[in-house]
């Protein structure tokens, strides 16, 4: 199973989007796993995340996470478009090709 972690500042505006990716993923019978974190709380629950997916509004906060990783993992910025557009599964798609 691959889990994938979407971080932002709060958590709260990520909740809604991982509602529809999660319903996404069981629609699509797809292997994957996905939880939100508030950014403070984020880098201490990396362990077993197979990618970081960032809010487009902490994307500054990229190359701290790359830092933390050190290259476990990908870190990506969720396009804002994607964002906005609460677009599951193109996310979903574009984590799994990051992943592979």
């Amino acid at each position: 199973m691959k889990k994938i972690m979407l971080c932002c500042n709060a958590g709260m505006s990520t909740s809604l989007l991982v509602q529809k990716m999660q319903a996404n993923v069981k629609e699509r019978g797809l292997d994957i796993e996905i939880e939100a974190r508030p950014m403070n709380e984020a880098r201490d629950h990396l362990d077993g995340v197979d990618i970081l997916l960032l809010g487009p509004q902490i994307g500054y906060a990229k190359g701290d996470f790359e830092k933390d990783v050190a290259g476990r993992i990908p870190v990506e910025v969720i396009p804002m478009a994607d964002y906005g557009r609460m677009n599951a599964a193109g996310i979903i798609d574009a984590a799994v090709a990051k992943m592979a």
